[in-house]
């Protein structure tokens, strides 16, 4: 999060500048940097400004996001081939089971 800066000493020396005594000044100043201190606070409360994500924060999830995707879709490939290999597995199985119980049903064997 960024911050505001506020030059201390220029804005005394403005207020001198116009007629302000060396007291006045100081307070004001005082004053003014706690306004500033005070309202930028209050906005982040507010707006919840410290909970922002920063587009590098978006650039981040966005590769973090395209890893995890690249990850599924190896998953999803593996466990495709995986139920290929047992659906042919099991389908053989049954052809062979099938034509055993016909060969002997039909006493060919």
């Amino acid at each position: 999060m960024t911050t505001v800066t506020f030059d201390t000493h220029d804005f005394v020396k403005k207020l001198k500048g116009v007629g302000f005594s060396e007291e006045q000044a100081e307070v004001l100043t005082d004053l003014q940097k706690t306004t500033v201190s005070t309202t930028m606070e209050q906005a982040r409360h507010d707006y919840e400004l410290d909970d922002l994500a920063t587009k590098r924060d978006l650039k981040e999830l966005e590769l973090k996001i395209e890893l995890v995707k690249s990850e599924l879709k190896r998953e999803i490939t593996e466990t495709k081939a995986d139920l290929i290999r047992w659906v042919v597995g099991v389908g053989l199985l049954q052809i062979t089971i099938i034509a055993g119980l016909l060969f002997r049903l039909t006493g060919k064997v």
